[in-house]
């Protein structure tokens, strides 16, 4: 019975800290905030002076997890995320070494339905949801450039600050509350060198701070600092008519330093003869690097102060991540 008991906890440990849920992924490393995928058309371009308020629905499905190799490790049967955000960005008329001068606010709401192939977690459950708040994101400056008689708009955030509001509940695998804060320095552009042809891209880099008393599966907590990122999303597009575009979209993941786990505080519950299995499970997963890729078609339907764009992305070249199909429908409205 110790035995088994041992061998228990020590497949939970294996299991689970292969999927940590984020934002809208399954993912083993880094902090994923950002959820991947969510702008395309006219990235670059700024609003003029005045209110915007953006809207994005998004739902995403995966029934395959990749591992470090790429292989598929048949953690889980399926998975489901849905949510919608709302932003609202505030341009002044004012100008800083010659672009227009705003900020923007980010909340919203997120939905995760994780159906596993064996019990997982400190609950020792294989099925897991839940609904809550998102984190905040504000920046307290966005720059915007434009350049070459229209041609070229530049965009740039000195930092987008994801702002946690500790909502985390730690013994639920689909968890969506975040305890952690993400730095993210943003450029982003679109350039037009005809008037129905639009390439556009936005970059980012991520610096996430110490995730406190995380349960990475077994009744254990410890402290964890997700790995630094690096991500863009594209989008290759052509104008079918006046008000309409059709265009490739995706974008591109790569975490860029390991993750870091430390101070391990094991639970009653957990024999003492398994916390040599749980520590080398979690010095494995310090070293498993999060890569994705991912590509789709998208439509936008542009008229006056009103904007819409359906995309989908398929990701492709996945590791140590859930391998997500999603769907992304926003509304932008200019006051």
């Amino acid at each position: 019975m110790f035995r088994d008991r041992i061998s228990i906890f020590s497949s939970v440990v294996a299991v689970f800290l292969l999927l940590l849920l984020g934002c809208n992924e399954l993912y083993a490393g880094g902090g994923q905030q950002y959820p991947n995928g969510a702008e395309a058309f006219m990235i670059g371009a700024m609003p003029p002076p005045g209110l915007v308020m953006v809207n994005y629905a998004y739902y995403g499905h995966a029934d395959s997890s990749k591992d470090n190799q790429g292989r598929d490790n048949d953690l889980f049967d399926n998975a489901d995320i849905y949510g919608d955000i709302v932003r609202f960005i505030w341009i002044s008329k004012q100008r800083i070494l010659g672009a227009q001068y705003g900020q923007h606010l980010f909340f919203g709401v997120l939905g995760t339905d994780i159906d596993f192939n064996t019990a997982v977690g400190s609950e020792l459950k294989s099925s897991y949801s839940d609904f809550n708040l998102l984190y905040a994101v504000y920046s307290p400056m966005l720059l915007g450039w434009h350049l070459m008689d229209g041609k070229l708009h530049v965009a740039a955030s000195l930092c987008d600050i994801y702002i946690p509001l500790y909502n985390e509940d730690k013994g639920n695998v689909a968890s969506v509350g975040r305890n952690f804060w993400t730095f993210e320095p943003v450029l982003a552009f679109t350039y037009m060198p005809t008037p129905i042809t639009e390439l556009s891209m936005k970059f980012m880099y991520d610096f996430n701070t110490k995730q406190q008393d995380y349960e990475p599966g077994p009744p254990a907590r410890v402290d964890r600092i997700p790995g630094q990122e690096f991500h863009f999303d594209f989008n290759l597009a052509v104008a079918v008519t006046e008000n309409l575009k059709i265009g490739i979209n995706g974008y591109y993941y790569q975490q860029t330093t390991d993750d870091d786990y430390d101070s391990i505080r094991y639970s009653d519950a957990v024999p003492a003869a398994a916390y040599p299995s749980i520590k080398a499970a979690l010095d494995r997963e310090e070293r498993h690097i999060t890569r994705a890729f991912a590509l789709g078609p998208g439509i936008m339907y542009r008229n006056r102060n009103f904007m819409a764009t359906l995309r989908y992305q398929e990701e492709i070249e996945v590791r140590n991540k859930a391998d997500m199909r999603q769907v992304w429908f926003k509304l932008i409205y200019i006051f």
